[in-house]
């Protein structure tokens, strides 16, 4: 298996996305292969400065960077010989089987839509993030930006992707799927999750558990936390600015320390026809250590090939 890991991506690039390769290729079993795309002679200092060995990587070399001012709309047909452009390429000829990558959001969402092609029957694609529970375990919350409006219809295929994604990646037999709204009742929310409510409840292809509010995300009540891509972008900033501030104040706490972004590394793209993995903008080493090693159980699951058969 290879994994194609864009060097120019985020705040701290090259120097973290190579040091972070470094980490994961020890810890990574042994069919894994990396693939480093950016410009050969850069990536090739930063290894020789950290005394690994090239020949444990695999090079190909893309001198062109998309930043994350570029739009991410233009950015791909200007920019072809780009690591996000040239990976792109590679994972749609199949020449990598997964591809993780820091930067550009926007412009790792245009080229899966793009490149690689949303799976047919998905209205839109989606991302999540792992919510920690106060029980232990973790939740998956979609969407959390990339669709900051949606329609019932989506929502649902929101809640058919997460339940794929628990089972999948993450090993839930049975996963609890709920909708996030403002009551418990059927009829609490906006028009929006009033109609979701309806839809989910009459599905048999989740496992339903209603709705749930605000203060219950924490909980562990559910497995997957269905919402819009606006709502649940506000929850992980908020998730987010929560752990910064108990840092900032010296708060050292078992379960708060699971809401570092380090734990977790990256997130899927789901419902398109690749393993796509985004990482955040601030990734350090160890981030982008977990961001590649979760690339790999992704791509091992065959999540996107089983989200295919789901909707095929």
């Amino acid at each position: 298996m290879k994994i194609g890991i864009d060097i120019f991506g985020g705040d701290f690039a090259p120097d973290a996305n190579i040091a972070g390769a470094i980490l994961a290729q020890k810890e990574l079993p042994q069919d894994a292969k990396l693939v480093l795309l950016g410009n050969q002679d850069q990536i090739l200092a930063c290894l020789s400065e950290r005394g690994a060995n090239p020949d444990d990587f695999e090079i190909v070399h893309a001198p062109d960077e998309i930043t994350m001012h570029d739009h991410p709309t233009r950015a791909i047909p200007q920019k072809p010989n780009s690591s996000i452009s040239v990976g792109f390429d590679l994972l749609a000829s199949n020449e990598i089987q997964a591809f993780a990558s820091t930067g550009n959001t926007g412009a790792m969402l245009v080229g899966s839509i793009y490149k690689i092609h949303t799976i047919p029957g998905i209205i839109r694609p989606c991302i999540t993030s792992t919510i920690p529970a106060i029980n232990g375990g973790n939740s998956i919350l979609l969407d959390v930006g990339s669709n900051a409006d949606c329609k019932p219809d989506v929502l649902y295929q929101f809640a058919v992707l997460g339940n794929i994604y628990a089972k999948s990646v993450y090993g839930v037999e049975k996963p609890r799927v709920a909708l996030l709204s403002i009551g418990e009742e059927e009829t609490k929310g906006n028009l929006l999750t009033i109609a979701t409510y309806k839809l989910l409840a009459e599905s048999e292809e989740v496992n339903f558990i209603g709705n749930i509010e605000g203060r219950d995300i924490f909980s562990g009540i559910a497995d997957v936390i269905v919402c819009d891509g606006f709502t649940g972008n506000i929850v992980l900033k908020e998730a987010e600015g929560i752990y910064t501030l108990m840092k900032k104040r010296g708060i050292k706490d078992e379960y708060f320390d699971r809401f570092n972004y380090e734990n977790y590394g990256g997130t899927a793209i789901l419902g398109v026809k690749g393993n796509v993995i985004i990482g955040h903008g601030i990734s350090n080493d160890i981030a982008v250590k977990n961001m590649i090693k979760h690339s790999y159980e992704v791509a091992k699951s065959g999540l996107s090939v089983k989200i295919n058969e789901a909707f095929n």
